[in-house]
């Protein structure tokens, strides 16, 4: 079975003095399902240092990721799944991990697919920004574009514009970003969770098997 390597999600316990990094099942059930083997990365591989003046991703020592880059490698993956939760700028150390996997991802030219804060961070990482957005937490509503269904939202921050390189592949009925793919990357961002439906949707199993096959 092909690995591919996903990113997680920081949930903080200031009572127990834990940092815990966490996924949800369903997600690892998706990507089963679409016949890979999901491979989790660690937060804790990397140092942050540095500060920077961005609201969004803070300025790190990007020579400091050499375990990750030799987990990485070690793994030997097919692809790069960047997961949802947290926003961009709250876990530095979150941030540089999924950094590196872009990175690496763009060194050996391997599919990646952000999923909700992932498609932002690809985007981040592509040089655009981020803006809040309303009526987009806990709801569901059509996509117009390319892809045109219904999907869920889980997300209070969307994308300012497409980074360069990248195509629209489909808005909100608000005009907000929903999702993109790159013109020269086998690249793609999704703002639903496709691990939320139930049962999943096989047009989203579909697409991640064309995407990593």
């Amino acid at each position: 079975m092909k690995r591919v390597v996903v990113s997680m999600r920081i949930d903080e316990y200031p009572d127990r003095e834990e940092r815990r990094d966490a996924v949800d099942q369903n997600l690892i059930r998706f990507i089963f399902d679409a016949g890979f083997m999901p491979v989790l990365v660690p937060n804790s591989m990397v140092e942050v240092g540095g500060k920077g003046e961005s609201p969004y991703l803070k300025v790190f020592d990007l020579g400091a990721v050499g375990n990750l880059e030799r987990f990485i490698r070690d793994v030997d993956p097919v692809g790069v799944v960047l997961s949802g939760g947290n926003d961009i700028g709250s876990c530095p150390d979150r941030d540089i991990t999924e950094q590196v996997l872009l990175r690496y991802a763009l060194k050996h030219k391997l599919p990646a697919l952000g999923l909700c804060r992932g498609m932002q961070m690809m985007g981040v990482f592509s040089g655009v920004e981020l803006t809040g957005v309303s009526g987009h937490i806990r709801t569901r509503h059509e996509l117009v574009g390319e892809i045109n269904r219904d999907v869920n939202s889980y997300h209070n921050q969307g994308l300012t514009g497409c980074p360069d390189g990248f195509r629209v592949l489909a808005t909100a009925e608000d005009g907000g970003i929903e999702a993109i793919r790159s013109g020269t990357l086998n690249w793609e961002g999704w703002m639903w969770h496709p691990e939320r439906e139930n049962p999943f949707n096989q047009a989203d199993i579909k697409q991640f098997q064309k995407l990593f096959s």
